[in-house]
């Protein structure tokens, strides 16, 4: 608000029968915002300030109620607004959820090998060489030349030698001063060639690293890009594990909303060459239920209007199926090696049990699928659910009942490598040496310790046979569809520091058998470079420490003596050479 006092003006108005002269007094004053103008009078000048004070606290007042006004309308625009932007997320939300399955026409599910290499250049900027410093130049050197002799210097031989005394003398001094000032440049220009060897020398040991850092940011890319050169030529050549890998490939690039969980297992029969699929599918919290968002100016609020239950309810089945029938569609137009002749998919929801309270994993859905029959239908005119039962699809009527199923095939976890497990746990106590064991006592005792961390979530542990093929010592099976998966466990009962050549071992264990994760435990430590080589990689190093650690925490007890195991196990091989 701003108000505008003119100057005030003082009028005579008339002089009374007293032969007094009236004055009156007048103030113009005008309001910017309300657009208001008056003029106010009176005979006193403390008389026309109240008055212009009473005229300002009028409009002060009226001028709030405009701006309030204002206020109010700006922030119901802005709600209006707000709830605008909130309905077309709300129905984009709806709309990509409704789309999944048309979606997934337009795009190739092929994985382009080459853009799984990696092609960027190395970053680092070469290091710049320093410039020399600017040297200092020679002043010019004295000019000797011959004395001027003046016309009694010529006559008076004295006066004449005095003078070429005096002209010797001067010339010897600036010869002085001049090799003087020539020492102390070539001091400093000395000082500058240092200083710059200097700087060369660590420019040139920058380089070093430089080329050095270059040189395997180029071994890795080449190194990398020959693996997955080496993934491809095993896919095509219908290798199990390369196949796994690549299918695998292909669900990760199919885009969800954020909130779909994606997580899922593959196996892959090359005999039957049947593919199946344990798929962690969305529960019914995942779909959106706003349906609209409006402004209601009686309460000044935004209001979500949400989509009836039933209509939700039909939403969550309809994208189930449909989840399905892209999964598969995906992992089909993707076999370019021709390796897959039928998909065996298994559907699972993770939720809360209303009956018990408790969270579970069941599966809901399961249908399997062959190519021939699967690629004559056309997915962007069927109905899922439809579809789904044309091909024999075991379901309950409503999925959102989320009613177990038995699934069709499920992904085997026999091994013809595993042996059976007994008891070790219940053999040692504290004063047990663990480094000194049995070898086969300490693979079935690591089973043991492993059994006990995977229990609690229905996870399998078993232990392979003595030949220990493959580098497998133990195989852990974890459920949890996150975190889970096939999980590769070597034991080394070593008294020395464990190389790293048993961690690459470890490493090429876990690509051979398509497992998630690997776990080296020895009751030795570990090298710097076996660390080294763990970093970025899916493998976890458990030394002696963390082992006894782990026997503790299920309440076993033992020991770690190296110096003592070398003993006992030298003495032990002795007798066994006698």
């Amino acid at each position: 608000m701003k108000i505008k006092h003119l100057k005030i003006s003082e009028v005579e108005e008339h002089w009374n029968s007293a032969g007094t002269r009236i004055l009156k007094y007048t103030l113009e004053m005008y309001h910017e915002g309300l657009k208001e103008h008056k003029i106010v009078s009176a005979p006193e000048i403390d008389i026309l300030e109240n008055k212009v004070n009473l005229q300002a606290q009028k409009w002060l007042e009226k001028w709030r109620d405009v701006e309030n006004k204002q206020k109010m309308n700006e922030e119901k625009e802005a709600n209006i607004v707000e709830a605008s932007v909130r309905t077309k997320a709300a129905e984009s939300d709806i709309k990509r959820i409704e789309d999944l399955l048309i979606h997934t026409l337009s795009v190739d599910d092929s994985v382009n090998w080459e853009d799984l290499k990696r092609k960027d250049d190395f970053s680092e900027i070469f290091p710049e060489k320093p410039n020399p410093e600017t040297k200092k130049e020679y002043p010019e050197k004295p000019d000797k030349g011959v004395p001027v002799f003046t016309f009694l210097e010529k006559i008076l031989k004295s006066k004449r030698e005095k003078k070429i005394k005096e002209f010797e003398n001067n010339y010897a001094l600036e010869l002085l001063k001049w090799e003087e000032e020539k020492a102390c440049i070539d001091e400093y220009n000395r000082s500058l060639d240092k200083e710059y060897g200097e700087k060369v020398q660590k420019w040139q040991l920058e380089v070093d690293d430089w080329t050095k850092r270059k040189e395997d940011f180029l071994s890795k890319q080449e190194e990398f890009n020959a693996k997955i050169e080496q993934l491809k030529e095993s896919y095509f050549s219908h290798n199990p594990v390369a196949i796994v890998e690549y299918c695998d490939m292909v669900l990760e690039n199919s885009q969800y909303p954020d909130n779909f969980p994606k997580s899922y297992e593959i196996e892959y029969n090359p005999d039957s060459k049947i593919l199946i699929i344990e798929y962690q599918l969305p529960s019914i919290e995942c779909i959106p239920t706003i349906k609209e968002v409006k402004y209601v100016a009686s309460k000044k609020e935004l209001k979500e209007i949400h989509y009836p239950e039933s209509q939700t309810l039909k939403l969550f089945d309809e994208t189930l199926y449909k989840i399905t029938l892209r999964s598969i569609h995906e992992i089909f137009e993707a076999d370019a090696a021709n390796a897959i002749e039928s998909v065996s998919y298994n559907g699972w929801v993770r939720a809360i049990n209303k009956a018990t309270g408790r969270e579970e994993n069941n599966c809901i859905l399961s249908i399997q699928v062959r190519k021939v029959d699967f690629l004559q239908i056309d997915l962007a005119n069927v109905e899922p659910k439809v579809c789904f039962k044309n091909f024999k699809g075991v379901a309950s009527s409503k999925l959102s009942s989320l009613t177990p199923i038995q699934p069709i095939l499920q992904i085997t976890r026999s091994d013809k490598r595993f042996v059976d497990s007994y008891e070790v746990s219940n053999q040692i106590d504290s004063t047990t040496n663990l480094a000194a064991m049995d070898w086969e006592d300490f693979e079935h005792l690591i089973r043991e310790v492993f059994e006990k961390e995977f229990i609690s979530n229905g996870g399998e542990v078993k232990v392979t046979q003595a030949s220990r093929d493959g580098g497998v010592d133990v195989i852990a099976f974890d459920p949890d569809p996150i975190r889970g998966g096939k999980i590769i466990i070597q034991a080394k009962r070593y008294t020395n520091t464990v190389s790293v050549s048993a961690v690459r071992d470890l490493y090429g264990a876990i690509v051979n058998e398509g497992a998630t994760k690997g776990i080296l435990v020895s009751t030795a430590d570990y090298g710097p470079d076996a660390y080294e080589f763990a970093k970025g990689k899916p493998i976890t190093l458990l030394n002696g420490s963390n082992l006894l650690y782990l026997l503790e925490k299920h309440g076993q007890h033992a020991r770690i003596d190296l110096k003592e195991a070398k003993k006992i196990l030298a003495e032990n091989d002795s007798k066994r050479n006698q």
